[in-house]
């Protein structure tokens, strides 16, 4: 259900008008459905929101005393935004929604038309989703007393990081996926993700039945119609995947859009290119004059991290002919895959001069998935407005090659245009570096070996929702993955585990088949989906159709959230009540679907007893299994720790309201009682499926060339000018937050824009709606800024080999005036393998 942007934005800037206007509602409609007598839907309606009452009341102090602080937490008095901030957006919009879904229940309640089923089952999911927010409200105070200095960030390896990854394992998700799909995005965003949602839960029931792509592309078709009728059942299935599916899964999946029919009927609606080449770059050392001293030059060497030398592919744009585009050099390199159909029916025109810029770009796709194929259609409307040709890179992906082979791969790729700018249609007088996502952090990483190689820095650096910690740091903003139907926590730590090079390979079998036995065998299943889903639609519309009267074997429609009205776990909490220890292992009596009878029956988590709960490691410290995978970090006794050059933010002390405690103090050691998790009469809801997230410490994601956020200062001023345009709703918010402090702490040029009600990745969705194409256009002209706007000199110092041999000289590496310039073969001074 939507409602005015402009009218929603409005209440969300006063929480008191949100919780007025709500206890309004609720009220009148609990007085009159009390007055209806004992029916089902009247127990139903009266049940619902008195609970959402109960829920709001213990909420309202807490976004009140949020509201008086984490202003202390933003970049800068332009841009309110951080962790704490988006979370309470997200409260006060699941709280309006139930307004106004409460306000459509006053005025049409006694008409004839008036659905009770349907209304009471949206309010019931929307209390079940009020249900976990309460729990992340509960779990941000904490954050907010344990973290030092106002940092955003949890950099302990124990303690609250490790406790989130436990809840979030056992925490019920599916609320979030069915009918509150995307409540917290603007309203254009919403049928997009509902129908990502329904692809792909009938894309994991299929995965494994075909062994061909297009038998599970049709038989997803055939098999969606009971999800998209369905939500507790979309949402069932949905959590089931994003919690337990391996990495080889979200591969697949994402890589739908670089099916050769996607990718044609998106290169029909996207702005046409001259030139389009996918060029394979074989892997040869070349040399680069040093940025310090141009008489030395530094050799540049191909990858060969994990997979040994091999050709990198890269993919050329541009909306004009230039100069050298169509040279026997570069058509020497074109890859030949067929992979576009890109039509263009202007006269052949005359090539231009070359353009005065170059943008290098990286992709997304948690650096598991996609390649520029799928980043095709935003790139090639950044080639016609900026008018400058675009390399992007097509590194390698994980669990195949892990870090650093995708960042080797891409600093190559970069050294490579600059020395062959020639042949792209570019002086390069001014270079770009610009990416989303794991593109981001590629994008700071490239620049940071740069300057550690000594040769040419990019002008400028454009990032769109980066991601600068590759661990499982708990901050306010990560809290969101439990609600994201984009980056669950679940999924993002596998992304990021086989980034690190920790996530087991799967071993494949090796099967003689042929053709014609697997056209048999997915027509098989091909058809007995076809008739399994006409089914599921005619039973789905049968049922619609058998009016308000209510049968014996179907009385009111029970949903998967009306289990929450019954549910001892969330009574509400009294608002003078301590914090003291509640067991989250107790079983649960929840009504059940008629699609999914099983969704009631809760298996307790855990088998340790009270005050052990979660604990994953042996009593020792150390991990019972060495493969688990984790991206905790931890502690460094090293000098120069990136923990003493954060930002020092203190927070301002706050006058506790009735009821509402800011947090229980941090536990100063992991052998004291441990905390508990919530208050006294409070559990968020849990759920049967639990995500399979072992934790072990990974030492490589501390890696600066990693986790750029944990850099040390003198590599941070090395970097060029910084544009990082992030979401407010986006998870890896905190990420850009903390990294613009940073670079502002060490007296680097940086910009941070962040953009309202968009979900991560909104640059692959910018012909979706005009906010996201608005989005989008912030980010050409980060670019273009880059591009025009004249930079002060850079000192850039020498190569680091140099400054250890030439120390204390004016000469070049030892080398007398007069004589010729030498070669360096060059390494950087921070190890970057595992």
């Amino acid at each position: 259900m939507s409602f005015s942007s402009e009218e929603g934005s409005a209440e969300l800037k006063d929480p008191r008008i949100v919780f007025q206007n709500l206890h309004s509602v609720l009220d009148e409609n609990i007085a009159f459905f009390r007055g209806q007598g004992s029916s089902e839907p009247a127990r139903r309606f009266v049940a619902v929101f008195s609970l959402i009452q109960s829920h709001a009341r213990s909420l309202e102090p807490a976004v009140h005393a949020f509201t008086s602080v984490y202003h202390v937490f933003d970049f800068d008095a332009a841009t309110p935004a951080n962790g704490y901030r988006s979370l309470v957006k997200v409260v006060l919009s699941c709280l309006l929604h139930i307004v106004h879904k409460g306000r459509y229940v006053s005025s049409s309640r006694r008409s004839l038309f008036f659905r009770a089923s349907h209304n009471v089952t949206e309010l019931e999911s929307y209390c079940s989703a009020l249900c976990q927010l309460r729990a992340l409200v509960y779990f941000a105070q904490r954050l907010l007393t344990a973290n030092r200095h106002g940092d955003l960030f949890f950099l302990e390896e124990r303690g609250l990081s490790e406790e989130f990854v436990r809840q979030y394992a056992s925490m019920h998700k599916g609320c979030f996926y069915g009918r509150c799909m995307g409540f917290q995005f603007t309203p254009a965003i919403r049928p997009f993700l509902q129908t990502i949602s329904i692809g792909l839960v009938s894309f994991g029931e299929n995965y494994k039945r075909h062994q061909s792509g297009i038998g599970v592309a049709a038989s997803s078709f055939f098999t969606s119609g009971k999800y998209a009728m369905d939500p507790e059942l979309r949402g069932f299935e949905f959590e089931r995947i994003t919690q337990n599916l391996d990495v080889n899964f979200w591969k697949a999946f994402w890589n739908i859009t670089e099916m050769e029919v996607l990718a044609s009927l998106a290169n029909i609606t996207s702005t046409t290119v001259r030139v389009n080449k996918t060029l394979s770059v074989p892997p040869h050392s070349f040399e680069l004059p040093l940025a310090a001293d141009p008489r030395l030059r530094v050799t540049i060497t191909p990858p060969v991290a994990h997979c040994g030398p091999a050709p990198v592919n890269m993919r050329l744009l541009s909306y004009e002919l230039k100069e050298g585009q169509d040279s026997e050099e570069l058509s020497s390199l074109v890859k030949q895959d067929g992979s576009s159909l890109n039509i263009d029916l202007r006269l052949k025109p005359r090539r231009g001069p070359p353009s005065k810029y170059l943008l290098v770009h990286f992709h997304g796709g948690g650096f598991v998935a996609q390649t520029s194929k799928s980043h095709e259609p935003y790139l090639k409307s950044w080639a016609h407005e900026l008018d400058t040709p675009i390399l992007s890179i097509d590194y390698s992906l994980a669990p195949e090659a892990p870090f650093p082979r995708a960042l080797e791969e891409c600093f190559f790729a970069y050294c490579w245009a600059l020395k062959n700018c020639h042949l792209l249609g570019s002086t390069a007088e001014r270079v770009c570096l610009a990416g989303d996502s794991a593109g981001g952090n590629l994008c700071l990483t490239v620049s940071m070996r740069a300057a550690s190689y000594g040769v040419r820095l990019p002008d400028g650096i454009m990032t769109a929702y980066p991601a600068t910690l590759l661990t499982a740091t708990a901050s306010p903003s990560r809290l969101l993955t439990l609600i994201d139907p984009l980056l669950p926590l679940s999924v993002l730590s596998k992304c990021l585990s086989a980034y690190a090079g920790t996530e087991p390979m799967p071993q494949k079998r090796a099967e003689k088949v042929n053709t014609m036995s697997l056209v048999r065998k997915d027509t098989a299943l091909l058809l007995r989906d076809f008739r399994l889903g006409a089914s599921a639609w005619i039973s789905s519309l049968l049922d619609n159709g058998r009016g308000g009267k209510n049968s014996g074997t179907d009385t009111v429609r029970k949903s998967v959230s009306e289990a929450a009205l019954n549910a001892p776990q969330s009574d509400p909490v009294p608002l003078d009540s301590g914090v003291p220890g509640t067991s989250f292992s107790k079983k649960r009596d929840s009504l059940k679907s008629q699609t999914c009878q099983d969704l009631g029956s809760h298996t307790p988590f855990g088998t340790s007893p009270p005050g052990q709960q979660g604990a994953l490691q042996s009593q020792d410290g150390r991990q019972q299994q060495p493969e688990d995978v984790s991206f905790f970090l931890t502690e460094d006794s090293e000098e120069g720790h990136p923990d003493s050059q954060l930002p020092l933010v203190v927070v301002p002390e706050v006058e506790e309201e009735p009821g509402f405690v800011l947090g229980p103090p941090r536990c100063p050691s992991p052998s004291s009682s441990a905390p508990q998790e919530f208050p006294e009469g409070f559990e968020p809801l849990r759920s049967d499926q639990l995500a399979d997230m072992k934790l072990q410490t990974s030492p490589i994601v501390q890696n600066p060339f990693m986790s750029p956020l944990l850099a040390p200062d003198d590599m941070l001023r090395e970097l060029p000018p910084l544009h990082i345009v992030a979401c407010a709703l986006d998870p890896m918010l905190d990420d850009s937050v903390m990294f613009a402090k940073r670079l502002r702490a060490v007296g680097q040029q940086v910009s941070l824009c962040v953009v309202e009600d968009l979900p991560h990745g909104f640059l692959s969705l910018s012909q979706l709606s005009r906010e996201t194409k608005d989005a989008a256009n912030i980010c050409v002209q980060r670019i273009r800024e880059v591009f025009h706007c004249e930079a002060p000199p850079r000192t850039q110092r020498k190569h680091r080999k140099l400054e250890r041999t030439n120390h204390g000289t004016g000469g070049a590496a030892g080398a007398e005036p007069g004589e010729e310039p030498g070669t360096v073969t060059s390494q950087p001074s921070v190890e970057i393998g595992a």
